[in-house]
């Protein structure tokens, strides 16, 4: 059969909400057939008897031979049933496939009413009438006892009672007596009324297992909320636990951290202060809770201020960290602290406190401030002194003075280069000093970028030169204009270029290239030296950052260059990083924005 009501097409597609009704119809469809194949004994079991009585009634010298086919074939329908019976029942145990099942079910319910609808057809003309009228009965009561047995699916039951119905009404209505043909006119009504009884039946069957399927669904979904709950509420408990121990953790975190700790509501009142608070501003804890910290942290005139800012934190819900603030003690004395905000959301969204850190910054300030003056005259008076020094030995080596006896002139060049070394050491720390302080003033121009690259080259060719490194430009320069300090992107050039050299081996390039990028271009100094560390990668563009190894300390170097050229490129717009070379080696780059005309 092509299709099979009450069941689901397996290769149907199933939307995600129907695939629990579709598990629950299956489930329906399975119980039916189980109802079916429990019966089938007394229904196989019935119809041997009643056919035997048949056989009986039947049986005379002149109908033995048809009569003992008929019963032969019945009993072998019997059997097949049977075995399909005994199948089914070892195929249950392994999960057995309903539909397959009730398949061979109406094969076998529509073999047996075919069974009976021969023996109508067969033998009801040529019997006597008290036979007839016995046979008669024999068939209305087959049909009336498959009610209660294939009623569990309607069309299994409708299937068998044509299968006897159909042969027996074809009969009557040829057999040509009025009465047969009256009663062959009334059997269709009868055969309705009793598939009618069956559907209605086959109806309630399935909304009886489906109550039960919805039951034991009902059941089976309790249980699991039961469990559900049962580990909820452990799951709660233990969070409950861990919440009194992290709580514990925090009070005595904030109670002997070193750093201030206020914890505020969200209109900045103080709910609570720890120790380092109270030591730090002056003021107990007694006197500051219920109090807004903008009232006695901040000066007066400030007050407003802080409050605006505090409202528009409060707003965004967002932390705040490294916030600096002029705060007050109580004796007057301001500071400069650093604050970390931490908003505590609850799930509406609403900030429902915020822990505040801080941190006196004032001494280190102070002393970073001290620090940088130091430097900074410190420079300038070794700058002034040691010029005139350089300018010296640069007249006695160039041989104003007349010839020098050898030993005083290596002595004297000595002198000159780490004079010189001294002199760029002193200007790099200046120049890193400035950048830091914000008081490097960059004086940006269009420029055609592949002029400044070439003059570059040039400048440190004669450099290149004394490491026995050859400098070369790649050809075809994209013509690009950009918007920099000519000065200092030469000064970011050189200190590129000078490093290739002095870490690539004897005799080997140093090559140049110019890239476009689209909005951006690229300046790359490729080298063939033995590459950056690996533990060096993530600090090479630091202050005085040098790579810890013999060859690094025979090369020299400041370890300020690479570091003033990251800061000078981010002044301009830009960005410098790193990669590896393909073959060994180096490829240290810079990217600018081109020149837009407005």
């Amino acid at each position: 059969m092509s299709s099979i009501p009450n069941a689901p097409h397996d290769d149907a597609p199933q939307a995600p909400g129907a695939e629990r009704d579709a598990t629950d119809a299956r489930r329906v469809l399975a119980d039916q057939v189980e109802l079916l194949y429990r019966q089938a004994p007394i229904g196989i079991g019935g119809a041997l008897l009643v056919a035997a009585l048949v056989v009986y009634e039947l049986y005379s010298p002149s109908s033995r031979d048809l009569v003992v086919f008929w019963a032969f074939v019945a009993l072998l329908v019997a059997a097949a049933r049977f075995v399909v019976v005994r199948g089914y029942l070892a195929d249950a145990k392994r999960g057995a496939e309903p539909q397959r099942w009730l398949r061979w079910f109406a094969i076998g319910a529509l073999a047996e009413g075919v069974v009976w609808g021969f023996a109508a057809a067969v033998f009801f003309p040529s019997i006597s009438d008290e036979q007839r009228v016995f046979l008669a009965f024999v068939l209305a009561t087959m049909t009336a006892g498959g009610l209660p047995l294939f009623s569990a699916v309607w069309w299994v039951f409708a299937l068998f009672a044509f299968g006897v119905i159909v042969p027996f009404e074809a009969v009557l209505f040829t057999y040509g007596t009025r009465l047969f043909s009256e009663l062959a006119l009334m059997i269709p009504i009868l055969l309705a009324i009793n598939i009618a009884v069956a559907y209605r039946l086959n109806h309630i069957f399935v909304s009886g297992y489906r109550l039960r399927q919805s039951y034991g669904r009902l059941t089976q979904d309790y249980t699991a909320l039961n469990q559900q709950l049962e580990q909820r509420l452990v799951e709660l408990d233990a969070a409950r636990h861990q919440v009194e121990a992290s709580g514990r953790k925090l009070a005595l975190f904030a109670e002997r951290s070193p750093i201030p700790i206020f914890e505020l509501d969200p209109e900045g009142r103080v709910l609570t202060a720890n120790p380092a608070a109270e030591n730090l501003f002056g003021y107990t804890a007694r006197e500051i809770i219920g109090q807004s910290s903008a009232d006695f942290l901040y000066p007066k005139e400030e007050s407003a201020s802080v409050a605006e800012r505090w409202a528009e934190f409060v707003r965004l819900g967002q932390p705040v960290a490294s916030a600096r603030y002029q705060n007050t003690r109580r004796d007057g004395v301001e500071l400069v602290c650093e604050w970390s905000l931490t908003p505590l959301v609850n799930q509406e969204g609403h900030v429902i406190s915020v822990i505040a850190q801080g941190r006196d910054i004032t001494q280190q300030l102070e002393a970073e401030r001290m620090k940088q003056e130091f430097t900074s005259t410190l420079s300038h008076e070794l700058r002034t002194p040691l010029t005139s020094i350089l300018g010296s030995l640069q007249l006695i080596n160039s041989g104003v003075f007349g010839e020098l006896d050898k030993d005083v002139a290596e002595l004297t060049q000595v002198a000159e280069r780490n004079g010189q070394r001294l002199l760029d050491l002193i200007n790099d720390i200046l120049d890193i000093e400035k950048i830091e302080s914000g008081k490097l003033t960059l004086f940006p121009e269009p420029m055609p970028l592949e002029a400044l690259v070439e003059e570059a080259v040039k400048l440190n060719q004669g450099f290149a030169e004394r490491y026995h490194v050859k400098l070369t430009l790649a050809e075809n320069l994209p013509g690009v204009t950009v918007n920099v300090d000519v000065k200092r992107v030469l000064q970011i050039m050189t200190n590129l270029i000078s490093n290739a050299a002095k870490f690539s081996p004897r005799d080997e390039t140093v090559s140049v290239e110019l890239h476009d990028l689209g909005g951006d271009v690229r300046v790359a100094v490729n080298d063939r030296g033995p590459g950056i560390p690996e533990n060096f990668r993530n600090r090479i563009f630091s202050r005085f950052a040098q790579a810890d190894s013999t060859d690094t300390r025979q090369k020299g170097g400041t370890g300020l260059g690479l570091a003033i050229c990251k800061r000078l490129i981010e002044l301009m717009g830009g960005r410098v990083g790193f990669a590896d070379r393909e073959g060994g080696g180096t490829m240290f780059f810079f990217e600018l924005p081109k020149h837009r005309e407005h």
